[in-house]
């Protein structure tokens, strides 16, 4: 399942978080309640009601809410959901240990637990870059991040969707040719922490990254390319985000 922007609900839930932005939960409260009321698979609803949680104002209203995106989550079983396990089921304790349930309390700790940080993604993976390479090379971390000069980064980052490896070619620094690159990871990799439960729950964008090198196998030259409109657009996001890179 690739994450579609263009998707009615996610449209919705993407003015909610900007109303919650700018001050106004009563609105994105609306919002959310509406893209819950539009949804018509597991995936609009699991994401509804995750941002619906958020906005209840007593515990048993948020834990209902919390469920019910956890159901649906449930029932999606693939890649770009399982990142918001953890999540769901430490929010649902923490609901349980407001209202003195320690039994189910300590039960959806552990199952928050139970999931490890090693995606199950199977890929095929991506890296973008504007780099010139060949099939063998080796890509590995200490570059310079891309979104601050000042930081070294610790891991090297690939997707499992082309197009966003794609976006992150065009975004790259260098004067070089838009290059997508597929790559195997040569050690364990993890969840990318700087978008997994961050504006949407699980990891939507399959991004990933890791401290071992990735192994270039082959290029793909052929996705769908940002706009000139779309590329200034993300690059004023970038600048103005104030967020702090985890690395």
């Amino acid at each position: 399942m690739e994450f579609n922007p263009h998707n009615n609900v996610i449209k919705l839930c993407v003015q909610g978080m900007d109303a919650e932005e700018k001050g106004k939960p009563e609105e994105a409260s609306k919002i959310f309640f509406q893209a819950w009321n539009e949804a018509t698979n597991h995936f609009e609803k699991f994401t509804a009601a995750y941002y619906l949680a958020r906005h209840q104002k007593n515990v048993r209203d948020k834990l209902k809410w919390l469920e019910t995106s956890l159901q649906f989550a449930l029932k999606i079983n693939d890649v770009t959901v399982n990142g918001a396990f953890p999540s769901l089921y430490s929010n649902i304790a923490k609901c349980y240990e407001d209202l003195s349930d320690a039994d189910n309390a300590k039960k959806n700790h552990e199952l928050a637990n139970s999931f490890t940080n090693n995606p199950s993604d199977n890929g095929p993976f991506y890296h973008g870059t504007r780099a010139d390479l060949q099939v063998g090379d080796l890509l590995t971390a200490g570059s310079t991040s891309n979104y601050n000069s000042n930081l070294t980064m610790n891991h090297i980052y690939f997707t499992a969707i082309v197009n966003g490896a794609g976006l992150a070619a065009a975004l790259a620094k260098g004067d070089g040719c838009e290059r997508v690159y597929i790559i195997e990871p040569t050690g364990s990799f993890e969840n990318d922490p700087n978008v997994t439960n961050k504006k949407f729950p699980g990891n939507p964008t399959r991004s990933y990254r890791s401290k071992a090198p990735l192994k270039i196998v082959g290029e793909v030259t052929d996705w769908v390319k940002q706009t000139p409109e779309q590329l200034k657009n993300w690059r004023e996001k970038l600048a103005n985000n104030k967020g702090e890179i985890i690395n």
